[in-house]
C-alpha cells in the first residue's frame, strides 16, 4: 500500500485505549457537530455527517450523545462552534507530518501545535510544504475474523476500490475520495463490520525511519494526539518494528 506505515498499528492500538477514556468520542463528537453544521442534521441528505454516525457507533457511543452533538450543531440547543484547520511540519529525521485540528479557539491550538513541534525535535511549517508528498484517500478498516480476503477482493473492486492491503488482525482498503462512499456502502451492504471509515492523508512515499529518530517520531506524534484539539495526525514514516513498544 503505498504512504503505508507500521504506525497505523500503534495508532490502532492506541485508539482502543483512548476509547476507555473518551478521547475517541470527543474526535467523533467534534466531527458530527461540524458535519451536521455545514451539511444540515439529517443524515440522509449530508454523506459527511452518515459516515460520522456510523463512526460513532463503530465504538458504542450512546445515541443521546449523537443527537445531543446534532442538535448543538443546528441551534436547537447551546453549543461550541468548531473551526477546521491543517498544519503542516517536519519531525526527527526529517519526517513529513500533517496535523489536523477542529478547534474553538485558533490562537490557541497554532501555539499548542507548534510549542508540541519544537519540544520534540520538529518544526512547524507553512502551508503547502509538506502536503504535496501526500494524497487524500478514501480508507476502510475493517477486522479480518476469518473473512476471505478473495470475496473482500471482488466486493471492493467492483466498487471501485484502488487497494486492499492485509495486515495483522485488519483488513485496510484504499480508494479516491470519489469512490470511497461507494466502496464503504459496498461493504457495510455485505453486513461486513468497519472498525473506521474516513478520508485521510496517505504519503506517496514513506522514510524509513529507526533507533532514536524513531522513538522521537513516536513521541512527536503522540503527544500531538494527546492534544484535545487535534484531530488526526498523518506522518510519511515508516517506523521500525523495534521502536514500537
Amino acid at each position: 500500500m503505498s504512504g503505508h506505515s507500521k504506525w497505523a498499528t500503534t495508532k490502532r492500538k492506541k485508539a482502543a485505549i483512548d476509547s476507555k477514556r473518551g478521547k475517541a468520542f470527543t474526535k467523533i463528537i467534534k466531527e458530527i457537530t461540524i458535519a451536521a453544521r455545514e451539511g444540515g442534521g439529517d443524515p440522509v441528505g449530508n454523506p459527511r455527517l452518515r459516515l460520522a454516525i456510523d463512526n460513532a457507533k463503530a465504538v458504542n457511543m450512546p445515541a443521546d450523545n449523537i443527537d445531543r452533538a446534532i442538535k448543538k450543531a443546528t441551534g436547537e440547543l447551546e453549543g461550541v462552534s468548531y473551526v477546521e484547520l491543517t498544519y503542516e511540519g517536519y519531525g526527527p529525521g526529517g519526517v513529513a507530518v500533517i496535523v489536523e485540528v477542529a478547534t474553538d479557539n485558533k490562537n490557541r491550538t497554532v501555539a499548542e501545535v507548534r510549542h508540541i513541534f519544537s519540544k520534540n525535535g520538529g518544526s512547524m511549517g507553512e502551508g503547502g510544504s509538506v502536503a504535496w508528498m501526500f494524497e487524500k484517500k478514501g480508507v476502510v478498516t475493517l477486522p479480518r475474523q476469518g473473512k476471505s480476503e478473495d470475496d473482500l477482493m471482488e466486493i471492493i473492486l467492483d466498487a471501485g476500490a484502488d487497494d486492499l492491503q492485509t495486515e495483522d488482525e485488519f483488513f485496510i482498503i484504499q480508494s479516491s475520495i470519489e469512490s470511497f462512499e461507494t466502496v464503504r456502502k459496498a461493504v457495510a451492504d455485505k453486513n461486513l463490520s468497519i472498525e473506521n471509515a474516513s478520508l485521510q492523508w496517505i504519503a506517496k512515499n514513506t522514510i524509513n525511519v529507526a533507533g532514536e529518530d524513531a522513538e522521537k517520531v513516536i513521541k512527536l506524534i503522540e503527544s500531538m494526539e494527546d492534544c484535545d484539539d487535534v484531530q488526526n495526525v498523518y506522518t510519511n514514516a515508516d517506523i521500525d518494528d523495534s521502536a514500537i513498544k
